[in-house]
């Protein structure tokens, strides 16, 4: 790989998620991937703090923002894109597979009137679909297990793998949301480490096991080597045992009824009611047998 985007992090310490600016330095084009716009369920508050602190340091350096992309529907915070295309004007887009999580959250939030086919965003892309950050070739590839939808940007000599796999001191990502599959996880982890060893891989979350700072970059070399997770067990059968019992024990996101039918939507909050007020819904007793946390 001969072309290496500029990748700059931001870290939100409330979602432990990680929101990237990936810079063409040639063209000052680039992409924004995964964007969090912020909530506090505590007092139903949004703000758009985050997004407006990419957009300050995009203005900042000069960039023309080209695309802005989601790896996925996010369960643990809302998505920033529509937010960000109405400032930018930049294109939205994600894996053409949210349409199989929009009939599924469709069901759960009872929304008989609700397009479940992925117009909210610009474009719907396809595993091998390819297109440029600037002067840099960008591919898609469907790494599906987290959710139905979830898919890797592989832009220059960078991978980012959102809830795939984390930081090899933290393992790999949790399978077990409606549509998850840790068999097809474990298929998707592979094809990542399948890249060339020296591909940066940029994580989506980093849950700073023992209090350590953030971190967010590592290596396919790296992760093959010492993943908490790949590097122990070696087989699918062993992988998929493992993960399972892990994900039996998590309490679901605490905000992953409150997002889906935002993330769902491209980012869109619902729509302000008759007396100006916008109002989330979220079903009693869907996850049953999730553990309380």
């Amino acid at each position: 790989m001969s072309q290496k985007p500029d990748v700059t992090a931001f870290f939100d310490p409330r979602t432990w998620s990680v929101q990237y600016v990936v810079a063409d330095p040639a063209t000052g084009k680039c992409a924004i991937i995964d964007p969090v716009y912020d909530y506090d369920e505590k007092s139903g508050q949004t703000a758009s703090t985050n997004a407006d602190r990419i957009l300050d340091f995009v203005q900042e350096k000069g960039l023309t923002v080209e695309w802005i992309l989601d790896t996925h529907p996010h369960a643990d915070h809302f998505s920033a894109a529509h937010y960000l295309k109405q400032k930018t004007g930049a294109p939205t887009a994600i894996g053409e597979k949210v349409v199989d999580v929009q009939k599924l959250w469709k069901g759960f939030y009872n929304w008989p009137d609700f397009p479940a086919d992925g117009s909210q965003w610009d474009r719907l892309l396809a595993d091998g679909d390819t297109f440029m950050v600037g002067s840099i070739p960008a591919r898609v590839m469907f790494s599906p297990g987290h959710t139905l939808a979830s898919i890797t940007y592989v832009i220059g000599d960078a991978a980012f793998v959102h809830d795939t796999l984390f930081m090899p001191d933290s393992g790999t990502a949790r399978a077990d949301f409606p549509g998850g599959s840790a068999a097809a996880l474990w298929a998707s982890i592979q094809a990542i480490l399948a890249l060339p060893d020296d591909t940066r891989i940029f994580t989506g979350h980093d849950y700073q096991p023992g209090g350590r700072e953030p971190l967010w970059e590592s290596t396919v070399a790296e992760q093959k080597a010492k993943n908490s997770h790949m590097s122990k067990y070696l087989t699918e059968a062993d992988y998929v045992a493992a993960r399972e019992a892990r994900d039996a024990t998590l309490p679901m996101p605490k905000l992953i009824l409150h997002a889906l039918q935002v993330n769902t939507n491209g980012g869109r909050l619902p729509e302000p009611e008759a007396n100006g007020t916008r109002y989330l819904k979220i079903p009693l007793d869907l996850l049953k047998g999730a553990p309380w946390g």
